[in-house]
């Protein structure tokens, strides 16, 4: 069976990326065509005359995925701002519908899709609708990534009270180390609060890693669990 996942965040800069290029080296490995998309990004940087989407390149080195990069990231921004506000200073409309689109075309194509949004699941995007309509608009189950600091569990427990106030299944959760070692006492004690509070699993823990560093290699079993989920 074909599966499809939304990542979203507890908040900005918690690693949603990287725990996306996770995922997709993991589902690569494991034989599946994995597609990848960022609806929107902001925040993109200009080069050769044009913006430049990072979190989205990123994702098609990952993936392995030879799609054009408009299907997988058919809307990007320069500010730095949440995709509402972006647009809005952009003189563009964000159009759920074109978003829709392109998934259907990436999906038809691949045998797993990671869809990853901007912010959290109530980043506004447009209009009156958030991150978490997206996702209800296309169907998927999300993976909610923290980022393994103090607030941690609190930020965790709210974004999974907000999934199933609005009909949202949550597949996982991953906890990104965002720094390196040391510092904050609580990174010792999250993963455990967090397992012993959630309805929704712990998937895996996510060390600081470096470009320098090898690539993080998920435990055996998790991504047929996950395509299970």
């Amino acid at each position: 069976m074909k599966r499809s996942f939304f990542l979203t965040g507890t908040d900005t800069g918690v690693g949603k990326t990287e725990a996306a290029c996770i995922l997709a080296r993991a589902f690569r490995a494991a034989g599946l065509k994995t597609g990848v998309m960022k609806p929107v990004e902001t925040g993109c940087p200009e080069g050769d005359g044009r913006l430049l989407p990072m979190d989205a390149l990123m994702l098609v080195e990952a993936s392995g995925t030879d799609a054009e990069l408009d299907l997988i990231n058919p809307y990007r921004f320069a500010p730095p701002l949440a995709p509402l506000t972006a647009s809005e200073l952009s003189g563009v409309t964000i159009d759920f519908e074109k978003i829709k689109y392109c998934f259907e075309e990436l999906s038809s194509n691949h045998d797993a899709m990671l869809v990853e949004g901007a912010g959290g699941l109530l980043t506004p995007v447009a209009g009156d609708k958030c991150m978490a309509d997206l996702a209800l608009d296309l169907g998927l189950p999300a993976v909610i990534v923290t980022a393994n600091r103090l607030g941690t569990i609190n930020h965790t427990l709210l974004t999974l009270r907000c999934a199933e106030s609005m009909g949202i299944k949550v597949a996982g959760i991953i906890l990104n180390n965002t720094e390196p070692p040391g510092g904050d006492l609580s990174r010792a004690h999250n993963r455990a609060a967090i397992e012993r509070l959630s309805p929704a699993p712990l998937l895996f823990e996510a060390p600081f890693s470096s470009k320098n560093e090898a690539p993080f290699l998920l435990e055996e079993g998790l991504v047929s669990s996950l395509l299970r989920a």
